[in-house]
This record gives C-alpha cells, structure tokens and sequence, in this order.
C-alpha cells in the first residue's frame, strides 16, 4: 500500500511563492510517475503537474505552465512542487498521485494511491 502524504500548504499573497511537498513510501518516487492534482471549491479534480520516475519527463497544465515546477529528490521519497507568481485562481487542496506515463499522458494508478491533500490559499 502506497502512502502520500502532502505538506507545505498556507495563507499566501497573490505574486508570491509557495513549495509544497509530497513524502511518499520508501521507493515510491523511484519507481512510478507522481502527479498533483487541486481541487478547488465547486469545481472538478484539475490535473496540475507530473514527473516520470526518472525525473526526465515533466508536464503541466496550461494554467499553471512556466509559474511552477514539479520535482522529486528519490533519496527522501518526496516530490515537489514549486509554485511561483501564485494567483487567487491557484487556490485549492493540492493532492499527490503515484502513477503512470500511458500514450504520453500521466495517468494515476489504478490502486488509488491518492495522499489527502494539502491547502493553498492565495489572497487578492
């Protein structure tokens, strides 16, 4: 059973700078893709960001794409996730996913290795 679990989640301003962090299962890191998700108040899960297991692939969603940058250190089990020139619209309970790369996309598996998230709040 894969555990996650998020941290670094807090009060910030519009225009500042947040890293979140997701500490997983020893091995986790280095043996499967990892992705954030958020979800925000009233709307769908929103796929944010994701790494494959060797580091050497990333993807973004257009919101977010050139503000943050996901990454991982395999040696903490931990993965990243650098948010920059955060917005009010970025506010949400980020969660961490261990999962896949299929047909170029992330996918998250299947087990449903989901951590419970943590929340960023972005005041105007």
């Amino acid at each position: 059973q894969i555990q996650l679990v998020e941290s670094g989640g807090r009060l910030v301003q519009t225009g500042e700078s947040l890293r979140i962090s997701c500490t997983a299962s020893r091995g986790t890191v280095s043996t499967y893709a990892m992705g954030w998700y958020r979800r925000a108040p009233g709307k769908d899960r929103e796929f944010v960001a994701a790494i494959s297991w060797s580091g050497g692939t990333t993807d973004y969603a257009d919101s977010v794409k050139g503000r943050f940058t996901v990454s991982k250190d395999d040696a903490k089990d931990t993965v990243y996730l650098q948010m920059n020139n955060l917005q009010p619209e970025d506010t949400a309970v980020y969660v961490c996913t261990a999962g896949y790369y299929f047909g170029g996309s992330y996918k998250p598996s299947d087990s449903g290795a989901w951590g419970q998230g943590t929340q960023v709040t972005v005041s105007s």
